[in-house]
């Protein structure tokens, strides 16, 4: 299991608080989340300066010493894919940590494939020659993500968020016919940074959507450098909420969403694209 976070929005925006400073924080998470599960196995931080993207990996616990923290701090973008690790699949290495990329292409996972070692064979056959030979980790995640970007490189008319659901759809039918007792675990966000799809499946996804300037309860600054004559919006999601409490005037989902809604999080089986208009 691991705990991931994504930002984005149609201004540049801080995401220090949601990383660090919050009560619920990824950096909190990563030493003990709210269901006492360290995920202590590696980190990650990326995000697009200038329109290129930028990863920072570190195999250690993002609360040991200040490197997350001076990661997160340096963000200040459109969008931000940010990543603790609780490894299940794959050694400790930067290898197997998140987020993965592939030109401007990153992507995070949250979840496990069960029988990997089977599934694996069956994603490896339905993968782009480009993109099976791209692996360098051994992790379920690494796999899908690779998975994915072959799917879209066939049909870029799809679109990422029929890709991404044919791709999970595909993947639960593999894990299906081989013990359908064992469901797998898929919480997912892809993005080329215009664009960013969030997913989840037999996984909460907490989905917070804003359409207006607010002032973070944390830090009491608003996070961005606002221009008057735009209308501000941002989407951030997560494995778990960060900026507690979550009203329900702040939280809803997308209209991109697919399929129904459940309390603050997405539904079973949903996706969602996230375009900040």
């Amino acid at each position: 299991m691991c705990r991931l976070y994504a930002m984005h929005a149609n201004e540049p925006t801080r995401v220090e608080c949601g990383l660090v400073k919050a009560q619920n924080a990824l950096m909190a998470q990563s030493q003990g989340d709210m269901e006492g599960m360290m995920h202590g196995h590696g980190w990650g931080v990326a995000d697009y300066p200038d329109g290129v993207p930028v990863i920072e990996k570190q195999v250690w616990a993002a609360y040991h010493g200040e490197h997350f923290a001076k990661a997160a701090a340096r963000v200040y973008g459109r969008t931000a894919v940010a990543h603790v690790r609780r490894a299940t699949v794959g050694a400790t290495s930067v290898e197997n940590t998140h987020p993965f990329h592939y030109g401007r292409w990153i992507f995070a996972h949250n979840g496990t494939i069960p029988n990997f070692e089977q599934i694996r064979f069956r994603l490896l056959d339905s993968m782009d020659p480009l993109h099976r030979s791209g692996i360098h980790g051994q992790t379920d995640s690494e796999h899908v993500f690779r998975y994915l970007l072959s799917l879209f490189l066939r049909h870029p008319e799809k679109g990422l968020l029929d890709t991404v659901r044919d791709a999970l759809s595909q993947i639960s039918a593999w894990c299906a016919e081989i013990d359908p007792s064992r469901p797998p675990g898929l919480n997912i966000v892809l993005t080329d940074g215009p664009h960013l799809v969030g997913a989840r499946l037999n996984r909460s996804l907490f989905h917070l959507r804003r359409d207006h300037l607010h002032i973070c309860t944390v830090c009491g600054e608003t996070h961005v450098k606002h221009k008057h004559n735009t209308d501000y919006r941002s989407v951030e999601c997560s494995r778990k909420a960060i900026m507690s409490p979550l009203s329900n005037s702040e939280v809803s989902l997308s209209s991109h969403t697919v399929a129904r809604t459940s309390g603050h999080g997405m539904g079973d089986d949903e996706r969602a694209r996230f375009e900040p208009r």
